[in-house]
């Protein structure tokens, strides 16, 4: 299956992501995992596509497609990082 993804879609669904790992106080460790892992971007993003069948039984297959496609181009994988970090800080400053 080929998919194509918009920029609009492909931040939207960054979005998603980075406020998910925040909610789960995950923004730090998601944030240094992505960071070390950054410069096989291309090579994760492909591993998805290899998990695809065992990850659509429990993600939706459509989005699970997109964010892999997304996760080819460097310029999401550091508007992720950035949400992340966006969203880590606003729900730290909630807590205290």
């Amino acid at each position: 299956m080929i998919v194509e993804i918009s920029k609009e879609e492909s931040q939207e669904l960054m979005d998603r992501v980075a406020k998910f790992l925040a909610e789960r106080r995950l923004g730090s460790a998601s944030m240094m995992f992505i960071e070390s892992l950054r410069p096989l971007h291309f090579i994760g993003s492909q591993l998805l596509y290899m998990l695809s069948p065992f990850a659509e039984l429990i993600f939706k297959p459509n989005e699970y497609q997109k964010f892999a496609c997304a996760l080819e181009n460097e310029k999401n994988v550091a508007y992720l990082l950035d949400r992340i970090d966006n969203y880590d800080v606003e729900f730290h400053k909630k807590w205290k």
